[in-house]
């Protein structure tokens, strides 16, 4: 069949065999490992793509080196500019110091501070690292403004020809070690260099492999673009999964995606935080939460992978410790495990020990308690933080404290009083 737009013929099978052998300098050539902790849950042959151990804990070193060994002597001589959220700027910082090339790295304020110190480690005396506004647009946006102001060749994260081939590397490794062709293969979308690479290579040379994009919900950038025929910009994203919050995806992956992607699928941030701490504790393999979208898929696809060969690509690996009680939070109150309320306990004494007897279930424990009021706590609310055993047993709660007559508020449900209060 004829190719009728530009975005299939600007990255082909040929250039990721040669963005390959270049990237043999420098990468490590991941495993593919069956999980059978996986497999055994949903029923069919679970193959993870480790590039969480990868020389920089995620896949962004094969497309940031591809494309700045690209370069001519008189751009490295002027340098490099990149945005990122963290794991480009990681293998953008890695890539400079290997080649000796100076750089500047524009991170947003809000990125992990493990990812800062490790951009600064791998850079070396090559890179300056600037921290500015709150998401990877703003920090592109600065990013291009020093581009003009200093000469420098801008380093996309995702949006170019060279970047999406190094990235489609991978797809090549896990073709080259199945011994028959993967039925699916679940891989992160942030701005879609990653799913853009795999698919080109992989429907090339398996067309029947269904590529299934995993975006996180509160940033589904890719699926609201292809809702509205065009590349779009999000007005508000949830920046939780950082390695995936994107405004908005690149016009060439957009491209290639919507021409080789089978599906995309979305994957609430609780959801994918309850697979960080499944992978940790099942497996003993840490994943950002980025990485962990393309695993915490299957559960809601279970019923279309069951008895079939899935491959789930492990983006990156670098989380930062001090985000695990917020992970463990948000993976207790996506499951059903955790409440709060706002309670107007009845003013007189005893109130709280009935409370406590009379409401709170066999099971149930109190993770938080704390008056409104500094002065005058009689007066005012508490607030109230409930942790179950089991989701079921949150009716069962609901009802006792209706038939205590309590005056309360369920905060899960209000968001403007959660956002605020939690």
């Amino acid at each position: 069949m004829e190719e009728t737009y530009t975005a299939k013929r600007a990255v082909s099978m040929e250039d990721i065999v040669r963005a390959h052998h270049v990237l043999r300098e420098v990468i490590v050539r991941t495993p593919l490992q069956r999980d059978a902790v996986l497999s055994a849950k949903y029923d069919c042959e679970v193959y993870l793509k480790r590039e969480d151990l990868q020389v920089v804990r995620s896949f962004k070193i094969r497309g940031a080196y591809n494309m700045i060994r690209s370069l001519s002597e008189e751009e490295r001589s002027n340098g490099i500019v990149c945005a990122s959220a963290g794991n480009h700027a990681q293998g953008v910082a890695f890539s400079c110091n290997a080649l000796n090339i100076n750089g500047k790295i524009y991170m947003p304020s809000t990125t992990p501070n493990q990812k800062v110190k490790q951009v600064k480690r791998f850079g070396g005396g090559s890179v300056e690292v600037i921290l500015t506004g709150d998401t990877f647009d703003d920090a592109y946006a600065e990013a291009i403004k020093a581009c003009d102001e200093y000469g420098m060749t801008f380093i996309h994260p995702f949006d170019e020809a060279k970047i999406i081939a190094g990235n489609g590397t991978i797809g090549m490794e896990v073709m080259e070690e199945l011994d028959t062709p993967a039925d699916y293969m679940f891989v992160t979308i942030g701005g879609g260099g990653l799913a853009a690479g795999v698919a080109t290579y992989v429907k090339t040379v398996s067309p029947t492999t269904q590529v299934i994009g995993v975006e996180p919900l509160g940033a589904a950038s890719m699926i609201e673009s292809k809702k509205q025929g065009e590349v779009v910009t999000m007005h508000e994203i949830d920046k939780f999964v950082d390695g995936a919050a994107v405004k908005r995806v690149g016009q060439l992956t957009y491209d290639i995606c919507c021409e080789l992607v089978d599906d995309i699928v979305t994957v609430p941030e609780g959801k994918a935080c309850t697979t960080i701490l499944e992978l940790y504790n099942e497996n003993a393999i840490v994943v950002e939460p980025a990485g962990s979208l393309a695993v915490a898929a299957l559960d809601m696809n279970r019923d279309r992978i069951r008895g079939k060969t899935v491959v789930c690509i492990i983006s990156g690996g670098n989380n930062d410790i001090d985000r695990m009680q917020e992970i463990k939070e948000r993976s207790l109150i996506y499951e059903g495990l955790k409440h709060y309320f706002m309670i107007n306990f009845p003013q007189r004494a005893g109130a709280l020990r009935e409370f406590l007897e009379e409401v709170l279930g066999p099971d149930d424990d109190i993770a938080r308690f704390e008056y409104t009021k500094k002065h005058n706590k009689e007066d005012g609310p508490a607030l109230v933080g409930i942790e179950l055993l089991r989701p079921e047993d949150y009716g069962p709660l609901v009802e006792r404290m209706q038939r205590k007559g309590l005056d309360y508020t369920e905060l899960n449900k209000n968001m403007n009083l959660f956002n605020l209060l939690i």
